[in-house]
């Protein structure tokens, strides 16, 4: 071994890495009643399937539609034809986009959990509402250490990457993440996690897939009736019990 590769340097660090976004705002004190519900989405890739699979596939997708990978992949915009997908405002060209990078999420490799909170009965049923991401933030973290606990990945620090908001909010949540990592928490113990914040302009194929997934998650509660072609491509990757049962394992809805 070479002075410059320390000794037991990459066994500090587990095999999974976990990108979280969200759908909706957290807010309480006016909500959206198209939208009344705040969403969390917590992607859990294993490293290797990440870079080897993930990323190149979705810069290989980039490169073909845009020329680059530069692009960030965020579905409001896509679904608004906004920005860099101005492109996209024919409904063959728009078909064909969304076709293909639902095929990528499809075979992609990786465990999804969703935390989704119900504001309005939140609101109604509390004197002093907690803040919704909090709880989410809660949930979600719970699972993905029940997940990692039974993939015996639980011994070394686990990345938990989320994107920047502001100085206050990210505070804040920094806060309420470490006081659940330090116990406070379903299991009463630790959790080997650590907090990743990333830019909002960061390029990140991970925080990406997490942004695509976090609306047709929240669409199948607030419409089950409705077709939601996204979300049965989704409903593999969640965590579920050996019954594949997904509710209350990797779909969690709050109250």
């Amino acid at each position: 071994m070479s002075e410059l590769e320390p000794s037991g340097m990459t066994a500090r660090f587990s095999d999974y890495i976990v990108y979280v976004d969200e759908s909706g705002d957290h807010g309480l004190k006016t909500i959206d009643p198209n939208y009344p519900i705040f969403v969390l989405a917590f992607c859990i890739f294993k490293k290797a399937d990440y870079s080897q699979q993930i990323v190149p596939a979705l810069q290989a997708f980039k490169f073909t539609h845009f020329g680059h990978d530069q692009v960030i992949l965020h579905e409001t915009d896509i679904r608004r034809d906004r920005g860099d997908f101005s492109c996209l405002k024919t409904k063959e060209l728009k078909s064909n986009f969304l076709s293909e990078l639902t095929q990528i999420i499809e075979i992609s490799p990786f465990t999804l959990i969703t935390t989704v909170i119900k504001k309005e009965e939140h609101r109604k049923r509390y004197n002093e509402p907690s803040n919704p991401y909090h709880i989410a933030l809660g949930f979600g973290l719970e699972r993905v250490f029940n997940f990692l606990h039974i993939q015996q990945a639980v011994q070394n620090t686990t990345h938990i990457v989320v994107e920047k908001r502001g100085k206050l909010e990210d505070d804040e949540l920094e806060l309420e993440f470490r006081r659940i990592c330090s116990g406070s928490n379903y299991h009463r113990h630790p959790y080997p996690f650590e907090l990743i914040f990333a830019d909002k302009r960061s390029n990140s194929s991970g925080l990406q897939f997490a942004d695509l997934i976090a609306r047709p998650v929240g669409l199948s509660i607030l419409k089950p009736e409705q077709q939601n072609r996204s979300f049965d491509v989704l409903r593999p990757k969640f965590y579920s019990n050996s019954h594949g049962n997904i509710n209350g394992w990797g779909l969690k809805c709050f109250p």
